[in-house]
């Protein structure tokens, strides 16, 4: 029965990635002026899941030595690593730069990892009792609403249309799966995977929201955008806030 419960769970939390279905019939003008705001928000989201949620959780799982420490390092380098191959392969693929901006395949591989590990944590809570899964199902729900958003407007303002970025989106949230699955299957295996994947993909976040969106929000000095881009990051943040009263 935890299996049937699992998958559901699994596939619903999937199903969140397709939230920007909303704004479809939003035209294309009035749609870029909305997401230049919910980069914002998607920074401050990006910063407070990898303070707030997962560095605690990573440090909870493996400690608090320095070992946790250099694995977000690591992932900051990997992130940075694999960003230079990807301007440096659209300049060999491409007469002119790529529309599609690197942070693109970037936010889709990190998302990718996010959502594995949530998967794993929901598949693992199932294997204890189906009570425990479906309050931490509940709890991802309420994480993932404010970061799906985040993660759309992001591929759409890097380049995407916006069916390419719900595929896109859609595509990275089925690792959901693959983690659940992993964590029934494997069980108390899966802490020591945790520890490594946990810093890492911190790592990740806060490379992407510090190097490739605070920059782009810094290229409009106006007071009011200054105003609003302020807004909205305290905004990401204080919601992941408001998320650890749940957990």
């Amino acid at each position: 029965m935890s299996w049937v419960w699992a998958a559901g769970s699994l596939v619903f939390v999937s199903l969140l990635s397709l939230m920007g279905v909303f704004t479809l019939s939003l035209r294309e003008e009035r749609l870029r002026q909305i997401l230049f705001l919910l980069v914002s928000f998607a920074v401050g989201a990006l910063f407070g899941d990898a303070f707030l949620h997962i560095l605690p959780e990573a440090f909870k799982t493996s400690g608090s030595g320095p070992v946790t420490g250099l694995w977000v390092l690591l992932g900051f380098v990997v992130f940075f690593v694999g960003e230079k191959l990807i301007r440096w392969g659209q300049g060999r693929a491409f007469a002119k730069p790529s529309r599609v901006k690197p942070a693109v395949p970037l936010i889709l591989l990190v998302d990718g990892a996010h959502n594995f590990i949530d998967g794993m944590l929901i598949g693992a809570s199932y294997g204890v009792s189906v009570p425990i899964g479906i309050t931490t199902t509940l709890a991802v729900v309420f994480h993932e609403v404010p970061h799906e958003i985040g993660d759309f407007a992001i591929l759409v303002h890097g380049g995407l249309s916006v069916r390419q970025a719900l595929l896109g989106n859609f595509l990275s949230a089925l690792t959901a799966i693959l983690g659940g699955a992993f964590a029934l299957l494997l069980g108390p295996m899966v802490q020591g995977f945790s520890a490594v994947i946990l810093p890492v993909t911190a790592g990740g976040f806060i490379y992407i929201a510090g190097s490739d969106l605070v920059p782009e929000l810094q290229e409009d000095v106006s007071l009011a955008s200054a105003f609003w881009h302020s807004l909205l990051i305290g905004a990401g943040v204080g919601f992941m806030a408001l998320l650890l009263l749940i957990g």
